[in-house]
C-alpha cells in the first residue's frame, strides 16, 4: 500500500510540471518544506533561473519524500537536511556526492505558560527530559522529514522513548505542525528559519535554543546519471556550483525576516 501511495504522489507531482518553452532547460528539484516555508526560495529562485538559463520545477516535501523521489529518478537534484540519510543515499549509488551549502539551527517552541519549565535552557537533552517528566504535550511532525529525523535522534540521545497521550505525531509539514502545536498549547521542534517566518502568527514562543546539537546543515545532491541516464545532470551540477558562488552566498546571508538572518552559507 505504501508503494502504491508513493507512486500516486510521484505521478501527481510530475503531472503538474509546467510546459517548457522551446529550447528551455528544465530542472526538477525535491527540497524540504523549510526552504519554501521560510521564503528563501522565493528570493533566490528567480536569480539562479536567470543566471543559469533554466526553469526550476520545485517539489517541496519532507526530506524522506524528497530522497525517495531521488531514489526513483523522478527528480534531477535534491536539497535536504538529514545528513545520515543523505550520506546513505549517496553510498547506495542514487546520488553523486553531497555538497553542504548552508545551515541554520533547530529550536524548541512552546506555550508562554511553559508547563515543563524549559524556557532559557541551552541543553536540548535536559529540555526534552523536563517535557517528558511533566508529560507536557509535544507535537511531532511524524512525517519522516529532516526535522522529524532530527527530533527522533534528539530523543534517543537523551535516552527517552516518547510515548503516551502527551506525545502527538501529526504527519504534517512544519507550518501545519506549528499551527497544531499552537492550538494545543504544545511544544514542538522547528527549524529556526521557518519559526522566524511563522512566529508573527503563532501564539507559541521560542524557549530552547543554542545547543550545538541543534545545528541544522543542508546538503544538495545531484541524482546519479549512471543509475538514471535521463536526469538533467548538467543542469543539476550547474545549480550546485551556483550555490557555492559568491552570488549565492550573498543572497542566502542577506535573506532576513525582521532583521534576523535565517540561513548561513557554508564557506562564509
Amino acid at each position: 500500500m505504501r508503494r502504491i501511495i508513493a507512486n500516486l504522489i510521484a505521478i501527481s507531482l510530475l503531472l503538474a510540471v509546467p510546459a517548457q518553452a522551446a529550447g528551455e532547460q528544465m530542472l526538477r528539484m525535491a527540497t524540504t518544506t523549510s526552504t519554501e516555508n521560510s521564503g528563501l526560495f522565493a528570493v533566490i529562485q528567480p536569480v539562479f533561473e536567470k543566471a543559469l538559463d533554466i526553469k526550476l520545477y520545485l517539489i517541496a516535501v519532507g526530506t524522506g519524500k524528497a530522497l525517495e523521489l531521488g531514489r526513483r529518478g523522478d527528480v534531477d537534484v535534491v536539497l535536504v537536511h538529514a545528513r545520515p540519510a543523505e550520506e546513505a543515499f549517496v553510498q547506495a549509488g542514487y546520488g553523486d556526492s553531497r555538497h553542504e551549502i548552508m545551515y541554520n539551527d533547530f529550536v524548541i517552541t512552546g506555550p508562554a505558560s511553559d508547563p515543563a519549565g524549559v524556557n532559557g535552557l541551552h541543553d536540548v537533552g535536559k529540555a526534552l527530559q523536563k517535557i517528558a517528566d511533566a508529560a507536557a504535550v509535544f507535537v511531532s511532525r511524524g512525517d519522516d522529514s529532516g526535522t522529524h529525523k532530527k527530533e527522533l535522534a534528539l530523543w534517543q540521545q537523551a535516552g527517552i522513548e516518547p510515548a503516551g497521550r502527551w506525545y502527538r505525531q501529526v504527519g504534517q509539514g512544519m507550518g501545519k505542525t506549528l499551527q497544531i502545536a499552537g492550538e494545543m498549547d504544545a511544544y514542538t521542534l522547528v527549524d529556526h528559519g521557518t519559526w522566524l517566518a511563522y512566529r508573527a502568527n503563532s501564539p507559541l514562543q521560542l524557549l530552547v535554543s543554542g545547543d550545538p546539537q541543534l545545528r541544522n546543515p543542508y546538503g544538495i545532491i545531484a541524482v546519479s546519471p549512471a543509475r538514471y541516464p535521463e536526469v538533467n545532470h548538467d543542469a543539476a551540477m550547474r545549480l550546485i556550483r551556483w550555490f557555492e558562488s559568491d552570488q549565492a552566498h550573498a543572497l542566502i546571508a542577506g535573506y532576513r525576516i525582521e532583521g534576523e538572518q535565517l540561513f548561513y552559507p557554508v564557506g562564509d
